[in-house]
């Protein structure tokens, strides 16, 4: 007797709402190798087997599609940058610009048309770009209160704009040129610079 062929396994039904994030986690890996310019809904709608028509619904438009993925983007990186709850602070700042480094190193092409985007007039871009910056700053005094002893005045935080300014130029750098720095010898650089700049204020 022949035996009988197992039947396949029936398929989940995602709801939109999962099926949106489903297509927003391709947009982000698609931009990990590619610019904006070159993610478009066509690219999307193909690796993901679905018609172009569906992607307008979830999305609107190119606008629509290219801030939902960016916003997605940005999402990711703070959720990979938030330091341990336990340990040392530098210990703890270390580990958080571990995941900036890693998040900047894997995702570069992507990463750097985000930066490009946001200064090149794109008031969209430069809005979720901005808000996720000072959200990352905003760690320092609420988010992360275990973490480096830094007053919340004027000053500090005009200086960690500049740092965080300083950091993201030296990572994008160092990823075109690394100037015989090692990903290690980076990581040291970005995490003490902060604490010693913050000393140098009066």
């Amino acid at each position: 007797m022949t035996p009988a062929t197992p039947s396949p396994a029936p398929r989940t039904r995602l709801s939109p709402a999962q099926r949106r994030t489903q297509l927003l986690d391709l947009g982000v890996r698609l931009l990990a190798t590619r610019s904006l310019d070159e993610l478009s809904i066509d690219l999307l709608a193909e690796e993901a087997g679905i018609s172009r028509g569906l992607m307008y619904h979830y999305f609107g438009g190119k606008q629509g599609f290219y801030e939902a993925v960016v916003q997605h983007a940005a999402d990711d990186l703070y959720a990979r940058t938030a330091p341990p709850e336990e340990g040392e602070p530098m210990e703890r700042l270390l580990a958080s610009l571990t995941g900036y480094v890693d998040y900047v190193v894997a995702n570069h092409a992507g990463y750097r048309s985000l930066v490009k985007g946001a200064t090149a007039g794109n008031d969209s871009l430069r809005a979720i770009y901005e808000t996720t910056f000072a959200a990352l700053a905003e760690r320092f005094f609420t988010a992360d209160p275990g973490g480096l002893v830094i007053p919340d005045t004027p000053a500090v935080r005009l200086l960690i704009h500049a740092w965080q300014a300083m950091v993201e130029d030296l990572v994008l750098t160092w990823c075109d040129s690394p100037a015989g720095l090692s990903r290690d010898d980076l990581l040291q650089v970005i995490t003490t610079s902060l604490p010693a700049l913050v000393d140098t204020l009066p």
